[in-house]
């Protein structure tokens, strides 16, 4: 008895005709009706009926039927994880992306993974880093850049991707533009923008707010950074966002924010457990070496 004996009687079962059977397997009608008699032979038994317009099982067929399947699906199962783990068929990942980041490190590390894995598409989608969690949690996403400040996230490996300082930034004409720094104590009362609950840089500015013994006064909120520099520039209130996106607020002032200094970070997280998803197991591994590599470059040579 061979597989693919098994595998022409299936399809002679389930399409109900040698034609469309053979067709669906890519050999020539005689072949499969050869080999199918084969396997009847060897078995000592007819497992279709031949003798109407269309095929029929037996009954010996109808018990074979399902083994005959099981037989075929213990195979291609592994071969199935062997080559998606290999990068041979496709597949599928789902990566989650804290809202308003721009940083380029996940681009990168996504294209790294295509190039790999050239035939596992990626579905990315942007939420905020407290919901990014869950969903990871809930096994929806297989990776997430997430925005932190506190203590390590339970239930998730995490790696720290960026760790940097908050600034302020203000409209020129603002009082303290002129400032050389602000502290946290200056920002009591202050209007402020930020963005949401839910992300990094509003976790770390809560967290320095609430030690300092005040909660922030925020007037505006927006999920995107480039809008939470505008919105100050506008003159609406002294926007908290990460040095990084300084660079982007050109018509903003920076100062810098000391006593004590607030720092949040962009991390990549990724399930404890082990996804039963081969494409997604690939991926993890991919995001690991991608982190050492990218620690070991930042290292001082």
């Amino acid at each position: 008895m061979e597989l693919h004996q098994l595998e022409y009687f299936v399809a002679v079962a389930e399409e109900a005709s040698f034609t469309r059977a053979a067709t669906r397997v890519h050999v020539a009608q005689p072949g499969v009706s050869a080999q199918v008699r084969r396997l009847e032979s060897e078995l000592g038994q007819q497992l279709l009926d031949r003798s109407g317009r269309s095929v029929r099982l037996t009954e010996v067929g109808t018990a074979v039927l399902p083994f005959a399947r099981a037989a075929l699906s213990a195979v291609a199962n592994p071969r199935l994880a062997v080559a998606e783990l290999a990068g041979l068929v496709r597949g599928q990942v789902t990566v989650g992306m804290v809202s308003g980041c721009a940083l380029p490190v996940l681009a990168e590390l996504l294209a790294g993974f295509h190039d790999l894995y050239p035939g596992v598409s990626i579905a990315l989608t942007e939420e905020n880093s407290g919901r990014l969690v869950e969903l990871l949690r809930e096994s929806q996403l297989d990776l997430a850049l997430i925005g932190s400040a506190g203590d390590p996230v339970s239930d998730v490996e995490t790696a720290v991707i960026v760790a940097e300082e908050l600034v302020a930034a203000v409209h020129p004409g603002h009082p303290l533009a002129a400032s050389v720094a602000v502290t946290v104590h200056a920002l009591r009362d202050l209007p402020l923008v930020s963005l949401p609950r839910g992300t990094g840089v509003r976790a770390a500015l809560d967290a320095a707010c609430a030690q300092a013994g005040f909660a922030p006064r925020i007037v505006f909120e927006a999920s995107a950074l480039p809008m939470v520099a505008q919105l100050a520039t506008r003159g609406l209130g002294v926007a908290i966002i990460p040095a990084s996106a300084a660079t982007a607020a050109t018509a903003a002032t920076i100062v810098p924010i000391t006593s004590p200094s607030i720092r949040s970070r962009l991390e990549l997280a990724w399930n404890s457990a082990p996804p039963a998803n081969p494409a997604a197991r690939a991926l993890a591994e991919h995001a690991q070496v991608f982190v050492r590599q990218l620690t070991a470059a930042q290292e001082p040579q």
